[in-house]
C-alpha cells in the first residue's frame, strides 16, 4: 500500500513519548547479541558537512552523526564513540551558543550510542525507540555510571518542533535491528536513516536484536514513495566515505536487500544448505556493492536472510 509523505511523517495519538527507565519489553524470543564493548577507536578525523536549513552531518569514527542548529540551539542524531563524541559536542556548542537540546539515537549499536555520555552531560534528554533502549541494556558490558541510556522513549512515533523545524522519529517495525527508527527534519526535508540506510556497502543484519530483511525491504519501499527526488537521505555508512544520497540510493539499497532475498529463495527452493547459498560472491546487478569491514559481508546478509525465511 503506498503511504503519502503527509502519513508518513504524520503523528496518531499513539505516539505520546514515554519517559524514564522502567523495564522494556523486547520484541520477539531472539537470543541477545553478543556484548558489546568499544574496542580501541583511531584518532578521529572530525569532518563537518552542512545540507541545508541547519541541518548537518558529522564524521569521525562509527555511524553518521546528523546535527540542526538554529538560533534556539542544536539537536545531535546518534553519537559514535567518545573520542568522537567530545570533539561533535563541542563543536555543537561553538556553532549553537544556547546549547544542545536533545540527542535522537537511531538504534543501540556500539558506534551510534557509545558516545552518548559526552551528550549527556549537556542535552535536556536522549530520544530512543524503547527496544532500541532495551538492546542498549542487553547489550552493553559498560555499567550505567560508564553508559547513558535515552531517558525518553516511544513505541511508534516521537516529534518536536524546535527552532523553527518540526522533527519527527518513527518506528517501521525490525529491521536492521529491532529498534531502529527514521528521524526526518520535514521542513528541510532531509532524512536521517541511521542504519537503516547503507550505501553501496553490504549491511549488518542484526538478526539476534530481532532484525527482518523482509520488513527492511518494506521499510524502505515505504521511504521512497513518500518522498520525492529533493529528499536528502543520511546514510549510516557509506562506500568511500560517501553517506549522503538520493531516492535513488534508498531504491538502490532496497532492491539489493530484495536481490538478497530472492537469491536465498531460489537457493533453498533447489535444496541448498544455508553454507552453499552464502558461497555468492556477488548479486546480480550489484557488484558495486563492497566491504568495507570484516562484520559486514554478503555472505552475513544471506546467512541471515535464510535464517529469517527459514523459521517462516
Amino acid at each position: 500500500m503506498k503511504i503519502s509523505r503527509r502519513e508518513f511523517v504524520s503523528a496518531s495519538s499513539m505516539s505520546v513519548a514515554a519517559v524514564g527507565f522502567g523495564p522494556l519489553r523486547l520484541l520477539g524470543q531472539t537470543p541477545a547479541t553478543p556484548p558489546q564493548t568499544p574496542a580501541a577507536q583511531p584518532p578521529p578525523t572530525p569532518k563537518w558537512e552542512d545540507i541545508r536549513r541547519g541541518i548537518g552531518i558529522f564524521t569521525a569514527s562509527g555511524g553518521t552523526i546528523g546535527y540542526l542548529i538554529t538560533n534556539d540551539g542544536a539537536i545531535a542524531v546518534d553519537s559514535q564513540f567518545m573520542p568522537s563524541a567530545e570533539p561533535c559536542v563541542a563543536g555543537l556548542k561553538a556553532k549553537a551558543p544556547k546549547g544542545i537540546e536533545l540527542l535522537i539515537n537511531t538504534h543501540h549499536h556500539a558506534d551510534h550510542v557509545s558516545g552518548n555520555p559526552a551528550f549527556r552531560q549537556v542535552v535536556k534528554k536522549i530520544v530512543a525507540h524503547e527496544n532500541c533502549v532495551a538492546w542498549h541494556r542487553k547489550t552493553t558490558e559498560q555499567t550505567a555510571a560508564q553508559q547513558a541510556y535515552a531517558d525518553t522513549t516511544f513505541k511508534d512515533v516521537w516529534q518536536v518542533d524546535f527552532g523553527g523545524e518540526r522533527v519527527h522519529a518513527r518506528y517501521f517495525g525490525p529491521g536492521h535491528t529491532s529498534g531502529d527508527v527514521l528521524v526526518f527534519f520535514e521542513k528541510a526535508n532531509v532524512m536521517h536513516g541511521g542504519d537503516l540506510l547503507f550505501r553501496r556497502v553490504h549491511p549488518r543484519v542484526d538478526g539476534p536484536a530481532g532484525a527482518s530483511i523482509v520488513n527492511w525491504v518494506a521499510t524502505l519501499d515505504k521511504m521512497a514513495k513518500a518522498h520525492g527526488g529533493d529528499t536528502v537521505f543520511v546514510f549510516g555508512h557509506g562506500k568511500d566515505g560517501v553517506v549522503l544520497g538520493k531516492n535513488a540510493d534508498v531504491t538502490y539499497f532496497r532492491d539489493y536487500l530484495s536481490a538478497a532475498l530472492d537469491h536465498v529463495r531460489k537457493g533453498m527452493k533447489a535444496g541448498q544448505s544455508r553454507e552453499e547459498i552464502a558461497k555468492a560472491t556477488s548479486l546480480q546487478g550489484f557488484d558495486d556493492v563492497t566491504q568495507v569491514s570484516p562484520r559486514l559481508t554478503l555472505a552475513g546478509v544471506l546467512e541471515a536472510a535464510y535464517d529469517e525465511l527459514n523459521t517462516k
